[in-house]
């Protein structure tokens, strides 16, 4: 399998089979891989975040309706 340098792009090469675009510096490839961590990490805690919220919304109004009843009598 043959490779061809990319002009003026430090680290990449065309695969002469494939004719694709590879990367070779694989610093390159951890920074990518990491950044899709932190993106999922981070969708994680909103989502989490979301439902904390949902359930704080849900007790709040069961306690107006326990409010509501106390009132009532």
């Amino acid at each position: 399998m043959g490779h061809i340098k990319v002009k003026d792009y430090e680290g990449l090469v065309r695969d002469t089979k494939s004719n694709a675009i590879v990367n070779t510096q694989s610093s390159e490839y951890e920074v990518y891989i990491s950044r899709i961590q932190k993106r999922k990490e981070h969708s994680d805690q909103i989502r989490s975040v979301v439902k904390e919220v949902n359930i704080l919304k849900q007790e709040l109004i069961e306690i107006k309706g326990l409010i509501k009843e106390v009132l009532k009598k």
